[in-house]
């Protein structure tokens, strides 16, 4: 993947576009004028990452662009935020402090979610496995501008790792963080959506194993959350209960460690 900027190559665009380079590993280009298809073509490399003033986008094979944003991780997070419930909070039973480990992070609604519940004394950690996405999603937590501080505050509060979440489970101690959360793309998806295929070409399709449940029971305090379509049978091969019944396509399943 290579990172550039917008036409407009403002001197502070420039550094940040820099800084994420250097971070991430990837080769900072410059703009210089060109299309980004032409860049592609002439590094190689048909990802692409677009720093902005205060936003971030990926252009990737065939055209597509995905630009961070915050979506329904930001209306779910105000609806928290002015006292309703949200099922996922209500599965993993956080309170205010708990600590969260994102296995699955995507384009981090649910630890932005997390981490407005958990607040200032909160530590969520959001993996993601892919480059591009990791990238796009630790530049646009620490820059985009929602215009509700609250929501700002609880992306600026997120720790975005590049690693897969069993390498990092393994590296963790027994019963150190609070809750690990894990929400794998669906082997079906539910919807066709405009936002959701652009990600699925990314994210790591790969099925969620035994072994990285069975890490992250040893990890975990107080509970192990699933997200997936409520009759996939994930839960019952990986050994989730799920607390509630409802008729929505989508639930949580919870494995709750005993203390």
């Amino acid at each position: 993947m290579i990172i550039t900027t917008g036409e407009a190559e403002a001197p502070d665009i420039v550094e940040r576009a820099q800084n994420l380079a250097q971070e991430t590993g990837c080769r900072y280009v410059q703009r210089s004028g060109h299309s980004l298809q032409k860049l592609a073509r002439k590094f190689g490399d048909d990802d692409v990452l677009v720093v902005l003033n205060g936003h971030v986008r990926l252009s990737g094979p065939g055209g597509s662009v995905m630009e961070f944003h915050p979506s329904m991780g930001f209306v779910r997070l105000k609806r928290v935020l002015n006292g309703n419930p949200d099922p996922m909070l209500k599965a993993s039973g956080m309170e205010e402090g708990d600590s969260v480990l994102d296995c699955t992070a995507g384009l981090g609604a649910d630890s932005l979610v997390f981490s407005g519940k958990g607040g200032a004394n909160s530590q969520i950690t959001a993996l993601e496995s892919s480059l591009p996405l990791y990238a796009l999603l630790k530049e646009g937590l620490r820059t985009y501008e929602s215009h509700l501080e609250a929501s700002d505050q609880a992306m600026r509060r997120i720790e975005v790792r590049h690693s897969h979440h069993l390498d990092y489970l393994k590296s963790l101690p027994d019963r150190s963080v609070d809750i690990v959360y894990f929400d794998p793309m669906f082997r079906e998806p539910i919807t066709d959506s405009a936002s959701i295929n652009p990600l699925r070409h990314y994210a790591n399709g790969e099925p969620l194993d035994t072994e990285s449940v069975r890490e992250a029971v040893r990890v975990a305090r107080k509970t192990v959350v699933l997200k997936e379509a409520r009759f996939s049978g994930e839960f019952e091969r990986l050994g989730f209960t799920m607390p509630e019944r409802g008729k929505s396509k989508i639930t949580y399943g919870v494995i709750s460690i005993d203390r």
